[in-house]
């Protein structure tokens, strides 16, 4: 039933006895908006499964067993078919009390402070050496990356090549020099040098590219401004860029602390950790632990990894409470 209003249209007619909310629309749009509000949250779960899944997979479950070998003794028995009777902190201490920790550790502390400092030192100077901007820039900026670009396995062995004592190339040339043989990778007063040599070698590029996007954005009109009052390039340098670079400085030496403390594969393939004990490193100790023998000890080889993480995440923790000092 229809009525006749003054605009000539006709519209439905009110039905006697029907409230307002009987004679409303159906609720359809209703339920279409809750739906269509529900949509996006499904969309992100469904992005963020399969990063969940990788992380839980390929990270939290691997530090799970870590810590399950830690803190049982496994044989390779156990290992295979399970039972481990659980030992607590005997594995930990077992590792402690071993002469060879106060060697690994010292060594580790050693590569990695040395391998750090000269990796930024370097990267920086190379940084801002390449942000002057002259022609064959890019070109040689692209050069420094191929030992970032290589694979460790392949940059290891070239440096074992290099330093050979009898047939490497850097003992030839001392040899020109009127130098005497030296032997790099098996003496233990130079195997932990050579090592870390290698290692500076191939950090440089990676401080490198994140310096220099760093200082891409410091603005040039610092610079610039810096000059009109009579600034040098070292104070232009204290003054401006040093300061504005602190973010992308932290974040850097984080990164390569990380990176460096787990450096297993490089000391392998060129010393073994050795002579002796002379290029031990935490990580080079604790495969030797778990794989390097016929009688693996699982569990001190998994505690060793476990100091190793917790010298991270220290490192980490004074990292994120040190950037909320400066947020603050």
């Amino acid at each position: 039933m229809t009525t006749a209003h003054a605009d000539g249209l006709r519209r439905p007619a009110a039905v006697p006895g029907a409230t307002r909310e009987e004679t409303s629309a159906p609720p359809a749009r209703g339920r279409r908006r809750r739906r269509g509000r529900r949509s996006p949250q499904w969309a992100a779960w469904a992005f963020l499964a399969p990063v969940a899944a990788y992380l839980g997979v390929f990270y939290a479950y691997p530090l799970y067993r870590n810590v399950d070998l830690s803190v049982r003794h496994y044989t390779v028995r156990s290992f295979v078919q399970g039972g481990a009777p659980f030992s607590g902190w005997d594995n930990f201490r077992q590792v402690i009390d071993d002469p060879a920790f106060g060697t690994a550790l010292r060594n580790t502390m050693v590569f990695t402070l040395v391998s750090i400092v000269f990796q930024y030192g370097l990267g920086l100077a190379l940084a801002v050496f390449f942000n002057r901007g002259f022609r064959l820039a890019p070109t040689l900026r692209a050069l420094f990356l191929i030992p970032w670009l290589l694979p460790l396995i392949v940059s290891a062995s070239t440096w074992s090549w290099m330093l050979n004592s009898e047939s490497g190339v850097v003992n030839y040339f001392l040899h020109l020099a009127g130098i005497g043989t030296v032997d790099w990778l098996t003496s233990p007063s130079w195997a932990l040098t050579s090592v870390i040599v290698a290692n500076i070698w191939i950090g440089i590029p990676f401080n490198l590219v994140i310096l220099y996007s760093g200082l891409q954005n410091i603005p040039a009109e610092l610079y610039e401004a810096a000059a009109l009052d009579g600034a040098n390039a070292w104070q232009q340098f204290r003054r401006i860029t040093f300061p504005l670079l602190r973010p992308v400085s932290a974040i850097t030496l984080l990164l390569g602390l990380i990176y460096t403390l787990k450096v297993f594969d490089l000391i392998w393939i060129m010393t073994r950790g050795g002579p002796g004990d002379s290029s031990s490193t935490l990580a080079t100790w604790s495969y030797r632990l778990g794989f390097g023998s016929l009688l693996p000890q699982f569990g001190p080889g998994a505690a060793v990894g476990n100091i190793l993480i917790l010298i991270a995440l220290a490192f980490g923790l004074l990292y994120i409470r040190v950037q909320r000092r400066q947020a603050a």
